[in-house]
C-alpha cells in the first residue's frame, strides 16, 4: 500500500488536523516508510512464540474477595462535605 497526497489529506481531515501542501508533501513518504516497516514487521515467523502482555513478567497479588467491614455508612459519610437520606449530597451542576 502506498499513500499519495490525497491520502494524506484525508487523513488529516478524519484527525481534524490542518496541514498545508508543503506538509502534506513532507509526510507522505514518512506515513510509506511506515508502512515498510509494518511490513517488514508481518513478514517475521512468530509460530510458536505466546503473545505477551508485557516486557518483563508480572503477577498480580491477589486477595482473597471477602467483606472485612461493612455496615459503616455513618462512619463513611461522617467524612462527607454534606449527606441527605444516607447517601453523598452533590451540588447541582445542571441549571
Amino acid at each position: 500500500m502506498t499513500v499519495d497526497a490525497a491520502t494524506v489529506r484525508h487523513i488529516a481531515r478524519l484527525a481534524r488536523i490542518a496541514v498545508s501542501d508543503e506538509e502534506v508533501e513532507a509526510l507522505a513518504p514518512e506515513l510509506n516508510n511506515i508502512l515498510g516497516w509494518v511490513e517488514q514487521l508481518q513478514e517475521v515467523d512468530v509460530s510458536g512464540i505466546e503473545p505477551m502482555t508485557a516486557v518483563i513478567p508480572n503477577s498480580l497479588r491477589l486477595r482473597e474477595d471477602e467483606v472485612t467491614e461493612g455496615d459503616i455508612r455513618e462512619d463513611v459519610l461522617a467524612n462527607a462535605p454534606a449527606a441527605e437520606h444516607g447517601f453523598f449530597a452533590v451540588p447541582k451542576v445542571i441549571e
